[in-house]
């Protein structure tokens, strides 16, 4: 008979599943992230509370068959929260644990190939943050920036932009999933703001600085001076920069 695995989402709320799997002799298992609502005739349903200590046991034992890069990888791949791909993750820390030898190269494996996937495409869209965030100053100094990626990769930036803007306060606020990054010039927390109908996250227009709207012309005119009209390409343009992009670009707005 199927288990259903319901759990909260969670790193830790996976590798507690993870546990409950070995510990009741589960074979044939379903992960399912957030609340069941209904049942397939012939299944089970074991709700997975989330538990610490289990899930740093599961952790140990992970880091004795992977690498540190094979765990972070696969933090990394939960993190991301793309739909459906829990029960990829799950298969893959099963065959970590249930194969004499290290797995990460096993790209035979269908769970192995499918992660290597993810995390190329996490690692594609970090880079496109990385390139696409466009901090606009507010009144109280601080450098804001409104982004909406296809993946949840704001805490991948965080050593990039501590490292290139040091000396500047700035919040980078992930529209989609309703929460930010901050750096204070010391140390960077993870926020969330709560904002009223006519003030939206990826507009704030009323708390800009008044020279705000002059450097953004001067960004638009920069990209036009540089435009080669003879030399367009549309279409590898939006390839390189997809239109989704495009509204949280001044210099496209």
């Amino acid at each position: 008979m199927m288990t259903k695995l319901v759990y909260d989402g969670t790193f830790e709320g996976l590798l507690t599943a993870v546990f409950d799997i070995y510990e009741h002799k589960l074979t044939h298992v379903y992960i399912h992230k957030g609340d069941c609502n209904h049942n397939a005739l012939f299944e089970n349903v074991m709700h997975v509370v989330t538990d610490n200590n289990r899930a740093v046991r599961v952790l140990k034992g992970l880091r004795q068959k992977l690498s540190a890069d094979g765990v972070q990888r696969l933090y990394i791949a939960h993190m991301a929260e793309m739909e459906g791909e829990d029960q990829h993750l799950l298969g893959y820390i099963r065959y970590a644990f249930d194969s004499p030898r290290n797995i990460e190269e096993d790209f035979g494996n269908r769970h192995v190939m499918r992660l290597s996937e993810i995390i190329r495409k996490v690692r594609r869209e970090k880079h496109r943050m990385e390139a696409f965030v466009r901090f606009q100053k507010l009144q109280d100094g601080t450098f804001y920036s409104a982004v909406e990626p296809d993946f949840n990769v704001l805490p991948l930036l965080i050593r990039h932009f501590k490292s290139r803007y040091a000396d500047q306060k700035w919040t980078i606020y992930d529209i989609k999933r309703n929460y930010g990054i901050h750096y204070d010039l010391h140390d960077t927390q993870f926020i969330a703001m709560d904002f009223t109908e006519g003030n939206k996250p990826d507009n704030v227009i009323a708390a800009f600085t008044a020279d705000e709207g002059v450097y953004q012309h001067l960004w638009k005119n920069y990209f036009k001076s540089v435009n080669i009209p003879s030399r367009k390409n549309m279409k590898l343009h939006i390839r390189h920069i997809p239109k989704r992009y495009w509204k949280h670009l001044p210099e496209k707005i």
